[in-house]
């Protein structure tokens, strides 16, 4: 290899060979106990990872369940979960529609709601890059926020205000009472049992708190997005001001309400009980309704200090985005030193794939080499990130039946990647 890596910068050395690349092919039979890495020669051999044999299947005893029978539930209840989504927004749409002066005004309503859609997915998108979430699941979320959600916050929400003015007389105390009691603690509700459904149909996807950030954000940004149709329409008046407020000036604040429930339905994934979510997802549910009725409290009883409440959240949202993701980088550094040790991977890569900089530039220096090692490298980076996420699944005690295969596939999958990239010319 004649490329010398720039400074700071990751790069095979001339001459590199991976320790432990005199192990057995995974093509043939794997010379490891059950988990898939194999423990033949090379450094690192008979080394095994937290989680070793921990792993449920036929061979101890549990009986499999009927995987395909399972499958085709799960994408029975995904496409009635879209369909709901969809029938939501829609009818939500054809609602407003009658409340908009002309199709080219509703038009313009729907276009200025997008912008901050746009704005959060990309963040959300951002956050999630290094084990991206499934876009169809991604897909439900969003509908499920967009049309579940708002369809039944718009419903509770009308009535419990209808009551409470015909109760007191007075419209505008009944709106209040709404926005500061009633809202927070439907709309929290029903977009958390969006991220509750997808995470006990579709658990896999979750692997830590990092997840469920994400699927709550992208539900939040669904329902965000219909209620400010919903805002933009019934305030035509002040569109500009209304835009600017909700669009401009707290794109994120639904987002960051459902995240409290997200991640704490994220981190009953890491909780060895299956049950775990049962007492963490209330605890997150409270934490989001607080704070949406803090929000919204501030918002209608003194919303001078609007700002003031807005940019302190705002910080210390951005500085739990951070810490989490540091925390998921060092957990995936823990799983892929595992399979270092047993010599899958060098302490060179596992630096590079758990680092923002060195998977940058281990993609640049790919790049280098041409379309096929670039694109192998970004086919590495991902095998691995699944690879730790497998790992850390049997670890926490919810390895699946076919763990031992999706590892082994996994492996190949790296195997063949590291092959290319560094063999391009």
């Amino acid at each position: 290899m004649t490329l010398p890596p720039p400074s700071r910068s990751w790069a095979p050395r001339s001459g590199y060979r991976r320790p432990g690349a005199d192990l057995p092919s995974l093509s043939g039979s794997p010379a490891a106990p059950v988990g898939g890495v194999h423990a033949g020669a090379g450094q690192g051999a008979g080394v095994r990872p937290p989680g070793w044999g921990r792993v449920p299947g036929p061979a101890n005893g549990a009986a499999a369940p009927s995987l395909q029978d399972a499958a085709r539930w799960r994408e029975v209840l995904y496409y009635v979960l879209a369909f709901l989504g969809a029938a939501g927004l829609a009818g939500m749409l054809w609602l407003v529609s009658g409340s908009a002066s002309s199709v080219p005004d509703l038009a313009l309503v729907v276009l200025l709601a997008t912008v901050p859609l746009l704005v959060v997915l990309a963040v959300v998108f951002w956050i999630d890059r290094w084990e991206p979430e499934p876009v169809r699941m991604l897909l439900v979320a969003f509908l499920w926020g967009a049309g579940v959600s708002t369809a039944v916050s718009l419903l509770v929400n009308s009535t419990f205000a209808a009551v409470v003015a015909d109760a007191t007389g007075d419209l505008q105390e009944a709106e209040g009472l709404a926005a500061v009691v009633s809202a927070p603690i439907v709309e929290e509700t029903v977009k958390g049992l969006g991220v509750l459904v997808i995470f006990l149909a579709w658990r896999r996807t979750f692997s830590g708190a990092v997840d469920g950030l994400v699927y709550a954000a992208v539900v939040a940004a669904g329902f965000a997005f219909a209620e400010n149709i919903l805002y933009f329409v019934t305030n035509r008046e002040n569109l500009l001001l209304v835009f600017m407020i909700r669009g401009l000036f707290s794109p994120f604040a639904h987002v960051t309400f459902t995240a409290c429930t997200g991640v704490a339905i994220g981190l009953s994934a890491r909780r060895r009980s299956r049950l775990a979510w049962v007492w963490w997802t209330p605890v997150g549910l409270v934490a989001a309704v607080v704070l949406h009725a803090f929000w919204n409290g501030v918002v209608t009883v003194a919303p001078r200090y609007y700002l003031l409440v807005e940019v302190p959240f705002f910080l210390a949202c951005i500085g739990m985005v951070v810490w989490l993701r540091w925390a998921e980088r060092m957990t995936m550094r823990r799983r892929l030193d595992d399979y270092g040790r047993a010599g899958w991977f060098s302490p060179q890569e596992v630096m590079m794939l758990t680092t923002g900089p060195g998977r940058s530039a281990g993609r640049r220096w790919a790049r280098t080499r041409g379309p096929a090692a670039a694109t192998a490298m970004s086919r590495f980076q991902k095998g691995a990130a699944e690879l730790a996420q497998l790992r850390q699944q049997a670890v926490d005690g919810h390895a699946g039946y076919d763990f031992a295969d999706k590892e082994r596939e996994l492996l190949a999958r790296i195997t063949s990647s590291r092959q290319v990239f560094l063999g391009a010319a």
